[in-house]
């Protein structure tokens, strides 16, 4: 246990563990906020879809940022933009409910948008531009990474962001209860987020190779400014010295395997966006739960994402492709959405445990096999643009899974599960064509 927190993947999970921990706190609270400042599912679904909008904008900038400066840097970058947007959020509650403008029609239903609500959303907005902190944290966890330890290290990755799913909206929902109300919780991720800063200042190692200090300090161009500069890692005319010189979007796709894995990127996100923006609007309506009913029902997904993103994924694989693992989590994903559509309690907590174990198994075997492609220097940017893929993906799905939601409720979930087989059948295809290289790690 000792030599796990002196380990040199320990610190890069503690700031993603912080991180998820300070953004979970709030799900839980969101739809009741923006009910109570006049807001309705169809304004939740837009707010739930500014942040990624702006994190689409804003990762493969940083990835790219990360790729010339280091990881470090611009997850501190990140980091205080996190610290800033959750202070402006709090201030939203400080002002009073002026009415800017009120609708009501078929398509939007009825809400009255009002100055809190403008505060949030600019809120939002600021952070999902500094919010590439995920794709940042992955490439980090790329770099220090083996192809024996790819898939174990991802998982615990995985783990930690559950761990925070489990503590964050089970804080909230209690926190929520107090005399403070959804306030509370709101410090709480503003505290996070700063104590995130000095986690990343004090225990990071940069991981990005050939970076050197330079004294110089200029403003005239962003790599002197964080006064670093670059050596010349490789050899020049070769695909790697071509792809460092761009890094575009159309030479990152020219990468064997990045499209199919970018698609599959898209649609997953997409789903789950038509997950996130239902739930919610479908416990407090229609299954009539309270705040803590819902940090109950995600904090017991997270607490099974927990054990199988940890020993279970470590153990399986040794002995199991990532592809068998990310056909196998979208299998029972898609199960698990279809009985998402059942109103019965039971059937939903286990939609939730098929959920969580499908999403447990799947989604750090597919991040280990994209962190797999390209090499330490393009890393940031396969992330970047990968994060942009689902950012461009919940930015639409949470405004159709809200505007879905309102038309046929919980068949929405049943749609979602239609796109985990298509998810499926994408990895068969890329398996039979040999679009994504293939790397089954033997048991040691």
């Amino acid at each position: 246990m000792i030599s796990f927190f002196r380990s040199n993947i320990f610190p890069i999970l503690l700031v993603n563990f912080i991180g998820i921990l300070g953004y979970s706190l709030v799900i839980p609270i969101l739809i009741f906020i923006v009910t109570d400042f006049g807001g309705n599912g169809f304004i939740y679904g837009i707010l739930g879809a500014t942040y990624p909008l702006f994190q689409f904008i804003g990762a493969p900038i940083l990835g790219r940022l990360s790729d010339r400066i280091g990881r470090k840097k611009v997850l501190i970058i990140s980091q205080i933009g996190t610290f800033l947007a959750w202070s402006l959020f709090l201030l939203a509650f400080m002002l009073p409910e002026t009415q800017l403008w009120e609708q009501n029609n078929a398509v939007t239903g009825q809400y009255i948008m009002t100055l809190p609500l403008i505060i949030i959303f600019l809120a939002r907005i600021f952070d999902g531009f500094t919010g590439g902190n995920i794709s940042v944290a992955n490439a980090y966890m790329s770099d220090i990474s083996t192809d024996e330890d790819r898939n174990r290290n991802f998982g615990k990755m995985g783990a930690s962001t559950s761990l925070g799913f489990v503590i964050g909206p089970a804080f909230s929902g209690l926190l929520a209860g107090t005399i403070m109300d959804e306030v509370l919780p709101l410090l709480l991720a503003a505290l996070i987020s700063l104590i995130a800063i000095f986690v990343i200042q004090f225990r990071l190692v940069e991981s990005v190779p050939c970076i050197v200090d330079t004294k110089k300090v200029s403003l005239k161009n962003m790599r002197r400014f964080f006064q670093v500069e670059h050596k010349d890692c490789f050899t020049e005319g070769s695909e790697e010295t071509q792809l460092e010189s761009s890094r575009g979007f159309k030479q990152v796709v020219k990468i064997k395997g990045v499209p199919v894995l970018y698609a599959i990127y898209f649609f997953t996100f997409f789903a789950f966006s038509l997950f996130y923006a239902g739930l919610p609007i479908y416990a407090s309506r229609i299954l009539d739960w309270s705040a803590i009913d819902l940090g109950i029902f995600l904090a017991y997904s997270s607490l099974i994402m927990i054990v199988v993103q940890g020993p279970i994924l470590s153990m399986l694989s040794k002995r199991v492709s990532s592809q068998s693992l990310v056909i196998i989590g979208a299998l029972l994903l898609a199960f698990s959405f279809f009985l998402l559509s059942n109103k019965n309690l039971m059937v939903l907590y286990g939609a939730n445990t098929l959920l969580s174990l499908g999403n447990g198994l799947m989604w750090p075997s597919f991040l280990a096999m994209l962190s797999g492609l390209g090499t330490k220097k393009t890393q940031g940017a396969i992330q970047g643009y990968g994060t942009s893929m689902g950012s461009f993906a919940s930015m639409f799905g949470l405004i159709i899974g809200g505007f879905l939601f309102e038309k046929i409720e919980t068949l929405v979930f049943v749609f979602g599960a239609f796109i985990f087989i298509l998810i499926v059948l994408l990895m068969f295809l890329s398996q039979y064509n040999k679009a994504v290289p293939i790397k089954t790690l033997q048991p040691s």
